[in-house]
């Protein structure tokens, strides 16, 4: 009885470490801003996306505002198979014509939404699903003809972003945008870094399925901890990236230009990544600095 007591003792002692531990990074994010893009695997596994919506319902009862942007390109290439359209992609982003575009809000709006409303909710009354479209909170044009509709962002409007978190809710935002014909798609990650960069968010952080950012994708010692916005803007003009992650890292850029304080890419399927990479002193993913 006494050896189970002990064990009992020695592992709340871990946990009230832990905390200690993570008091004065919850002191300094307290009443901040935190911008979560969601996509990749970390959304496609039902319990691993419930761990993540618990994370985040953790930020915010420790008094963070919370805003949740995300994608949904699994999804919506599965849609476009059951459809036979064709998925194509140039320069990273996905070539919308009009019946890709119904696809694209059928899954993001009325789908991945809703269902990541859903789950946020089993833990309270905590989320609202809004999208780009509602209340013009992303006003677009067209990026280029050859894409179709996929929009550029040419103003957040944050009205009803700040209403909703000033209600005590999270928002939960799908990345279709609207313009004077009509809908966009917008890439989630570029969409994530234009509402961080007009709430003035502290901390962009992108919940992916990969550990941040490898300098060789297929060398695994070559992840990359910190970058700086130099270093970052050099590695945007080197042309050694991918052209999938073309607009994550111009992304990441143009927020740190902004004023955001750090970005974080982190990988979503590694358990409580989020509260890892927040609230301890070694982080796990690629931080980038201003």
């Amino acid at each position: 009885m006494r050896k189970r007591d002990a064990q009992a003792r020695e592992a709340a002692l871990d946990k009230a470490k832990i905390l200690t531990e993570a008091m004065p990074w919850i002191h300094r994010h307290n009443g901040q801003t935190i911008v979560v893009k969601y996509g990749g695997a970390a959304m496609e596994d039902d319990g691993l996306m419930r761990q993540v919506l618990g994370d985040l319902e953790l930020l915010k009862l420790m008094g963070i505002r919370v805003v949740l942007v995300h994608g949904g390109g699994k999804a919506i290439n599965r849609l476009l198979g059951q459809l036979q359209l064709p998925a194509e992609f140039k320069g990273g982003l996905r070539v919308t014509d009009e019946a890709t575009m119904e696809a694209v809000q059928m899954v993001l709006v009325g789908q991945v939404n809703q269902k990541l409303v859903w789950a946020l909710n089993e833990y309270g009354e905590n989320a609202v699903g809004i999208s780009g479209a509602d209340g013009k909170t992303f006003k677009c044009r067209q990026v280029d003809p050859e894409l179709g509709r996929v929009g550029k962002i040419v103003k957040v409007n944050t009205h009803l972003i700040e209403s909703v978190l000033d209600d005590g809710y999270i928002p939960v935002i799908a990345t279709v945008g609207s313009g004077p014909d009509g809908f966009y798609n917008v890439n989630a990650d570029v969409a994530a870094s234009q509402v961080a960069q007009a709430l003035h968010a502290e901390t962009l952080v992108y919940l992916t399925d990969v550990d941040g950012y490898y300098r060789d994708v297929d060398d695994q010692d070559s992840l990359i901890a910190n970058m700086t916005l130099e270093e970052a803007h050099e590695l945007l003009f080197s042309g050694s990236l991918a052209s999938g992650m073309i607009p994550k890292i111009r992304s990441i850029v143009e927020a740190l230009d902004a004023g955001v304080q750090d970005v974080r890419i982190l990988n979503g399927t590694f358990p409580h990544s989020i509260l890892l990479e927040i609230f301890t002193d070694a982080g796990i993913g690629t931080m980038f600095t201003r």
